[in-house]
């Protein structure tokens, strides 16, 4: 295991970032699609791999006993890793045999596990190959879930970025429209869209849609906001499509979905008393929710683990709206572009951290000792077990947490374990 760590400027700020590469503490890639095959209501996630995904995906789509899943696991034997038997062929047999059984399926993901020198398989040209001998009916995609190099939340960038091809091409004179670009909560898109609908920015589309036949176009026309911001790859296929990305900071609490909106408003030119009378009742509704939580909140230290990308969106927000203060802003991966506004209103004493040598991390969290820590699974339970206060970041992207109505749940997520570790006190 390789150890080190740097101190370098931020691009365009003063701030410094610590950048460390060693052991990491992450779920993998494959984990996305617990979340995005809830959202693409017509479509299969196939990962191909060993049992070890098998088991993963198993363990940690478990909520979804009691529904039959929209995913499976195509194992690859032993014969099939040493590039023994014919890959394709057999993949060929499970997916005939899958959309045989399962024909409301429209789109179908090849999810690879491993890179295609492990699994002796290349899944882009099986997808191609696929999806021209089930065309018309079903579509075959692929993108890589593999853990090797990512973090969990990089599943989604993944998936959507290979999703962007496949979306038609706007016409060239056909008027702005708007992409939402991030798997969100169904009553979360609802929500957003009534707002989008009182600012009277008609043509809206979410991406993903929530069944593939419904794609939007894409093209010189499209204007887009990130709700993610984890997807990189994402942005810059719809770039590389002409798209325009509309920079804000992400719709989290009253502040950052205030941003969110005005960015939009702005490409499309809505005068200030409109935008105002759009969003000031969710607004309001916010900065009620949040005030119950406030005194619980404020001036509280919290240490963020690296782990989905989120880390500095929710830093600004709990700094910024409830009064706490972060020690250690850790994330996996600082996507400077995608997050530049986030950036500029971080604390300045916050340590903003890249990448993880979790050791190293271990101990700046221990000799800080801040009275809740934001970590993974893994993490979470021998920092319990030392008496510190623990929030799952995983949680933070399964539950809803995105504009105003969420604003409250997003706080309530870190005032519940202050609360439980208070009642264990006593």
């Amino acid at each position: 295991m390789t150890q080190s760590a740097s101190i370098a400027s931020c691009d365009d700020l003063a701030r410094p970032v610590l950048r460390e590469r060693g052991q990491r503490e992450v779920f993998c890639g494959l984990t996305g699609i617990v979340w995005l095959h809830r959202k693409i209501q017509d479509a299969f996630f196939l990962v191909v791999g060993s049992r070890t995904c098998a088991h993963l995906i198993q363990s940690a789509a478990g909520v979804m006993v009691f529904a039959e899943p929209r995913f499976a696991t195509a194992i690859m034997e032993e014969r099939d890793l040493a590039g023994l038997a014919d890959a394709n062929e057999e993949l060929d047999r499970v997916v005939d045999k899958l959309l045989e059984r399962r024909p409301e399926i429209r789109l179908l993901f090849l999810v690879g596990s491993c890179p295609s020198e492990v699994i002796k398989l290349d899944l882009s040209r099986a997808a191609q190959r696929l999806s021209k001998k089930h065309s018309p009916a079903v579509r075959v995609l692929n993108y890589s879930g593999s853990g090797i190099e990512t973090t969990f939340t990089q599943g989604e960038d993944a998936c959507l970025a290979a999703l962007v091809p496949d979306a038609p091409q706007s016409e060239a004179d056909a008027p702005q429209s708007l992409l939402v670009v991030g798997a969100l909560p169904d009553i979360v898109e609802d929500q957003f869209a009534r707002i989008f609908a009182d600012l009277g920015i008609k043509d809206v589309a979410f991406f993903p849609p929530r069944r593939s036949t419904q794609m939007p176009a894409i093209g010189p026309n499209t204007r887009f906001l990130i709700a993610q911001p984890f997807l990189g790859d994402t942005a810059r296929m719809l770039e590389e499509r002409g798209a325009r990305r509309l920079p804000a900071l992400i719709p989290l609490g009253a502040e950052g979905t205030t941003h969110w909106f005005k960015a939009a408003a702005d490409a499309w030119g809505i005068d200030a008393g409109t935008f105002q009378r759009a969003i000031a009742p969710g607004r309001d509704r916010a900065k009620r929710a949040l005030s119950r939580h406030r005194d619980a909140l404020q001036g509280k230290s919290i240490f963020f683990f690296p782990d989905s990308q989120l880390e500095p969106p929710l830093a600004r927000f709990l700094a910024q709206e409830l009064g706490m203060r972060p020690i250690e802003i850790g994330t996996p991966y600082l996507n400077r572009d995608l997050l530049s506004a986030e950036l500029e209103q971080l604390p300045a004493d916050a340590l903003l951290s890249e990448g993880q040598d979790v050791d190293l991390q271990l101990d700046r969290c221990r000799a800080a000792r801040p009275d809740i820590i934001v970590c993974g699974l893994g993490l979470a339970n021998p920092l319990e077990r030392e008496g510190f206060t623990t929030k799952w970041s995983i949680e933070l992207v399964f539950s809803p947490i995105h504009g105003f109505d969420c604003a409250g749940d997003l706080a309530g997520l870190f005032a519940r374990p202050l609360a439980r570790r208070a009642m264990l006190r006593v």
